[in-house]
């Protein structure tokens, strides 16, 4: 039985395609990259927000201009992704063609742009919609909407159809890796047959290939000055992503395991570690009679210095507020009006009165 389970996830010593845990594995590498590097940012943005801040807040499009000048520069050099060619992976376009072209040719230029479009825009699309049904499902459980608008109709009926399309997208790969597995697929990923390209093992031609081409020293004395402009264009932006490549490749293992210790697995563990500091009781700012944020009537809202409709309190922080005052500022601002300490709208708690 063990026998069996072995030939069905290795290769045999004539076939090029690599085995499912090859593949697998260098889809999970790019997908625990940009975790890791959040997090760093978010770090940074903490730590320095006048300086790192937009970062924080652009992070998805400067990760995703990034990402495309490191795969840009990756198929170009060796018909690979970064992650396969770290797994000495390649891309050939499908076909019966016998002999295979070197990993330095390139793909065909239709291949090309439709492998980076797929590498980098699906991902960043993706991780995009999941922030969308995300913000949602906050605005659903904490929205001031009537129950009977439009709108709210909409995107609670967008809400209800995003588990089904998201298992069926899901489950396409399932189905297609477990092919892949049986060898009736020469794809262990939809994307890959989107693109129409197929993996295969780098040979011996293509790594002697690669590093003649490294080691080789292009010469410009006869280009004219558009060609030495355009050269110069291309030696920066191909700098910019030999840089990543290199320094992902060093820190690549660094990067799993900060992608593992921020797990889904370990956030008890990480918020037992950072949690926040108590604030003070509110006793103690109460001696500041020329606040401004904290009237000195106990049921008045420090933000619209109104008497309280609707208590909720801040978990963060222990003020009370209206309700649609605390909504609407911790949705704009991400924190406590009054503390500062960082906010989000889980955070509000309804405050009932034996009288209601």
């Amino acid at each position: 039985m063990a026998e069996l389970g072995a030939h069905l996830t290795t290769a045999s010593a004539g076939d090029d395609r690599p085995s499912i845990f090859e593949a697998v594995a260098q889809d999970s590498l790019m997908a625990a990259v940009k975790p890791a590097l959040q997090h760093l940012v978010k770090v940074l943005a903490e730590s320095n927000p006048g300086r790192y801040g937009f970062l924080w807040y652009w992070f998805d499009e400067v990760y995703v201009v990034l990402d495309f000048l490191l795969q840009q520069h990756c198929l170009t050099r060796c018909s690979a992704s970064f992650s396969e060619n770290f797994y000495s992976l390649k891309r050939i376009p499908l076909g019966d063609c016998r002999r295979q072209p070197l990993a330095t040719a390139g793909l065909p230029k239709r291949q090309h742009w439709k492998s980076l479009l797929l590498l980098v825009l699906v991902p960043y699309l993706k991780g995009k919609l999941e922030k969308l049904v995300s913000s949602l499902r906050d605005e659903d459980e904490y929205s001031i909407h009537p129950p009977s608008s439009a709108w709210k109709r909409f995107y609670r009926a967008f809400l209800a159809a995003y588990p089904f399309v998201n298992m069926t997208w899901e489950g396409w790969f399932l189905i297609q890796q477990l092919c892949y597995i049986l060898g009736k697929a020469q794809h262990h990923s939809p994307l890959l047959r989107l693109a129409s390209v197929r993996l295969v093992r780098l040979t011996a031609e293509d790594i002697q290939a690669l590093q003649k081409r490294s080691a080789a020293a292009p010469s410009s004395q006869a280009l004219s000055i558009k060609a030495r402009a355009q050269s110069a264009v291309k030696k920066v932006l191909g700098g910019i992503a030999l840089s990543l490549s290199t320094g992902l490749s060093v820190s690549v293992f660094f990067l799993q395991f900060l992608d593992w210790w921020y797990s889904s697995e370990n956030q008890e563990a990480v918020k037992s570690l950072t949690a926040l500091p108590t604030p003070p009781p509110p006793v103690h700012l109460d001696r500041g009679a020329t606040s401004a944020l904290l009237p000195k009537l106990k049921s008045v809202c420090p933000l619209c210095r109104k008497i309280r409709i609707n208590a909720t309190a801040l978990s963060t922080s222990g003020f009370v507020f209206c309700y649609r005052c605390a909504y609407s500022y911790v949705k704009t601002h991400q924190r406590c009006p009054v503390t500062g300490y960082a906010t989000e709208l889980q955070h509000l708690v309804k405050l009932y009165s034996p009288e209601s």
